[in-house]
């Protein structure tokens, strides 16, 4: 048996469903456990403190983990950051639009999205924590400020805006993938993973490939038939046509490419940039490979 943590409403519990309802698991060979939680940190405590095998964390996380000693394979979820979001007629397309704006910004100061969009408005000589007014706020709140012109524009998570681009009035700016390739880096690197204890994985090695397997099989129904997409309407939050189209192709749009030696030097370029030591970053076999 495989346990995996994963929140009650986040977006990997749509492929981990479809696993359960399609008995993809059975299929290849093991059996898969859910247990929702409320929030990232629940998730996080239950992976941490080893009530389950496995969670779903961002690359920052597995990073640190292993800067303190307890290193995790990152098995790759989705390439999806986050998205730049504005009124539909406001006049910013760029980056070196942002200064002197009001900007809202989801995840903190150690936000991937925000600490890229600096970076990249660096290398347009433009220091955003400077030029701009910044506030760091929830998602959903960050939504709200966005309706009420309390801020210009906003940096959220992709599922966040798809709802709002789906509801009409607002567009993407740019996205984080145009970032990722301002800096030269590959934009579909899988910046969400599934992470087990390295310990733990190396001890169950086939269980990793039976389950890897699963995914990919999941991500193929989830690609080609929108059947699948119509039995897990309500797992979304039964959204409007509109907003479910966007959510459905913001998933879509997010599976990783295949990781190789060139996507793992850009994901370690990455945890560079944002803060990371060069010569103390996540070894190229805590980043599970396809096997063949």
């Amino acid at each position: 048996m495989l346990s995996i943590s994963v929140l009650q409403f986040g977006t990997a519990h749509w492929e981990l469903d479809h696993i359960l309802h399609r008995g993809l698991d059975r299929e290849h060979g093991y059996r898969l456990k859910l247990k929702l939680v409320a929030n990232l940190p629940a998730s996080r405590l239950a992976v941490t403190s080893g009530s389950v095998n496995g969670a779903v964390a961002d690359l920052l996380w597995a990073q640190s983990r292993f800067q303190a000693g307890t290193p995790y394979l990152y098995v790759p979820f989705s390439s999806q950051v986050g998205d730049i979001v504005v009124a539909e007629d406001s006049g910013i397309g760029s980056v070196a639009d942002l200064a002197g704006k009001r900007i809202g910004v989801a995840g903190g100061p150690d936000s991937k999205g925000w600490i890229l969009l600096q970076k990249v408005a660096a290398r347009k000589g433009i220091n955003l924590a400077d030029s701009a007014e910044v506030q760091f706020a929830a998602p959903p709140l960050l939504s709200q400020a966005l309706k009420r012109g309390q801020v210009d524009v906003i940096v959220t998570y992709w599922h966040f805006a798809a709802r709002l681009r789906g509801e009409g009035g607002w567009r993407s700016a740019f996205g984080m993938s145009d970032l990722l390739t301002a800096m030269d880096l590959d934009h579909s690197l899988p910046m969400l993973g599934y992470v087990f204890s390295a310990d733990w994985a190396d001890n169950h090695g086939p269980l990793m490939r039976r389950f890897a397997a699963s995914l990919r099989q999941a991500k193929v129904d989830l690609v080609n038939e929108e059947s699948h997409w119509r039995r897990l309407r309500p797992l979304m939050g039964s959204p409007e046509a509109a907003v479910f189209q966007a959510l459905r192709q913001g998933f879509v749009a997010g599976i990783p490419a295949p990781v190789t030696d060139k996507r793992i030097a850009d994901l370690h370029r990455l945890l560079t940039l944002a803060g990371a030591a060069p010569d103390n970053l996540m070894p190229a076999k805590l980043f599970y490979r396809r096997q063949p």
